[in-house]
């Protein structure tokens, strides 16, 4: 039985649908991972699930408790010890219940016995019996044990906030837990500890994030908000949200599997408009052929059969012509064009060192005595936070000058930087704009090639920077790094707020370019499947 399930959810902004239809059920042990590209609904969908939200239609039935986890929680007032006893109130209430209870079962009221076996069957499925264990772990694991319990919640950073508001609802252990993003400001250890404990929970999980590694290790199935493609058994053609099974590795198996049948149907709904085009045209050619005018001496038997032949041949255009009517009524619509970053990238001038860098220094954040960056570089940056990695990329960007030491880069070179952070200098600007900034002429004349990059929608390039999303700031901050055409790459956590898709293709493209690259990152995915050289910072 399903502990969560949606029917017909739709709801829209403004005049825009955000989606449309969306049906799901998740069952207790489930673990449903959502993706899909940036501003698809993956919050908004979690917002509905947690009735934080009204949808525009449709129904959403949970059974059991209830935790939802967004992207910026809010946190209880009061210290971080008074925060995680309002987590564990709702075991302490089902304790005291249960005690008074205890109290009138020599009355021998079948009553109490049943309500007391309910609250205990509660107790036992959310594990109220290891609570105050749990709730240490949870401290412990998500990095907050150096935190006083003591202090106020609202003197911790944002970093802390989230991990504490992530640890609370892990405490809770709630039936149904719904995440937004849980492993934003998490390290290598706490999202070990949030994979095994969300493995080891019995109800139903239902989680957005950009994650790899972590959607690969947790969840049972994906659902993929991104348009798919659906053939009902009568041939009709829908597209929406497609549901795999399995981890994330096996979701990106299917949906290539996918994505090719759907190349299929448009070559083949293609095909069978042409020859249905075709046959009308022919046809249409034919009838009235044998319609010559008839002489005096024209027998009979030749006038009867060219009739009839008209006949059959009008048939089968009008045949034609129905099954051209049926085929653009249910069209197959082409599928989604990949990204070509390749296009953008330039080639590496010469053979030679491309940056030097000598006995930087920048006081109190890196220390480099030495490094070199060639046409064949493809260096892992890897440290602790705090351990200079963004500011090594700066210095050799060129953006940061060290204290000491030197850094010399090769003539004419052109240096693709995509810091990790950056503010657009006027956000009044609109996204085209920022886009052309530097370049001669118009903004306008860079719209097509804004546009064949495919980072951000028509109707946003005219949409001032500072009204952008986070995740279309960076598309922004990418799309104007690959129109410089660079000759090396230095990538400070390309992967934050990008949808995982476009994760996918960016890697593709900057591994088949053949580019030097300086990489920054702490995405499990991407570490693991590193094949170049790497370099700690400590």
């Amino acid at each position: 039985m399903s502990q969560l399930s949606a029917r017909s959810l739709s709801i829209s902004y403004a005049g825009r649908v955000v989606f449309d239809g969306i049906e799901l059920d998740v069952a207790a042990g489930e673990r449903l991972g959502l993706v899909g590209e940036n501003g698809v609904g993956k919050s908004t969908l979690l917002r509905l699930l947690a009735a934080a939200e009204e949808p525009d239609t449709g129904t959403v039935h949970r059974q059991g408790s209830l935790g939802y986890l967004s992207q910026e929680p809010d946190l209880p007032p009061g210290s971080v010890a008074d925060a995680v006893d309002a987590a564990l109130a709702d075991f302490r209430a089902l304790e005291a219940r249960m005690r008074r209870l205890e109290g009138r079962m020599a009355d021998g009221d079948t009553a109490v016995y049943e309500e007391y076996g309910d609250l205990l069957a509660e107790y036992e499925r959310r594990d109220g019996w290891s609570a105050d264990a749990r709730a240490a772990r949870a401290i412990a694991g998500l990095g907050l044990g150096d935190v006083a319990q003591g202090r106020h919640t609202d003197t911790l950073s944002g970093g802390q906030r989230a991990r504490l508001a992530l640890a609370l609802m892990l405490v809770r252990a709630p039936d149904v837990l719904l995440l937004d993003e849980p492993t934003n400001h998490l390290d290598d250890d706490a999202v070990r500890y949030l994979e095994d404990t969300l493995l080891e929970h019995g109800g139903a999980v239902v989680v957005a994030s950009h994650d790899r590694a972590f959607l690969d290790a947790v969840c049972t199935s994906v659902l993929d908000l991104d348009p798919a493609l659906h053939m009902t058994p009568d041939g009709t053609v829908t597209l929406g949200p497609a549901r795999y099974g399995g981890a994330y590795s096996d979701y990106l198996k299917s949906k290539a599997a996918a994505l090719s049948r759907w190349e299929q149907e448009h070559r083949r709904w293609n095909e069978e408009v042409d020859q249905a085009r075709a046959a009308v045209r022919t046809g249409a050619r034919q009838v009235g052929h044998t319609n010559r005018a008839r002489r005096d001496n024209d027998k009979f038997q030749p006038h009867f059969f060219g009739q009839k032949v008209d006949a059959a041949v009008s048939r089968r255009v009008r045949d034609a012509e129905k099954r051209v009517q049926e085929l653009e009524a249910n069209p197959v619509p082409k599928p989604p064009r990949p990204l070509t970053f390749g296009a953008a990238l330039g080639d590496t001038p010469g053979d030679g060192m491309l940056i030097t860098a000598r006995d930087v220094d920048v006081p109190g954040r890196v220390r480099i005595p030495a490094l070199d960056v060639a046409a064949d570089t493809r260096l892992l940056v890897t440290g602790p936070n705090g351990s200079g990695k963004s500011s090594l990329l700066a210095v050799l960007a060129g953006a940061l000058d060290p204290g000491a030491g030197r850094v010399l880069h090769a003539r004419g070179l052109r240096i693709g930087w995509l810091p990790q952070t950056g503010v657009f200098s006027d956000p009044g600007l609109s996204a085209l704009a920022v886009f052309a900034t530097g370049r001669p002429g118009p903004p306008e004349d860079y719209q097509h090639e804004l546009a064949r990059l495919g980072l951000l929608r028509g109707s946003e390039f005219h949409t001032p920077v500072g009204r952008l999303s986070v995740g279309q700031q960076r598309r922004l901050a990418l799309a104007r790094m690959l129109a410089s055409r660079p000759h090396v790459l230095l990538l400070d956590e390309p992967t934050n707020h990008l949808s995982l898709t476009l994760l996918e293709e960016l890697e593709e493209a900057v591994a088949g370019a053949h580019l030097p690259v300086v990489l920054v990152t702490h995405d499990r995915w991407t570490r693991r499947r590193w094949d170049g050289d790497r370099m700690s910072l400590r």
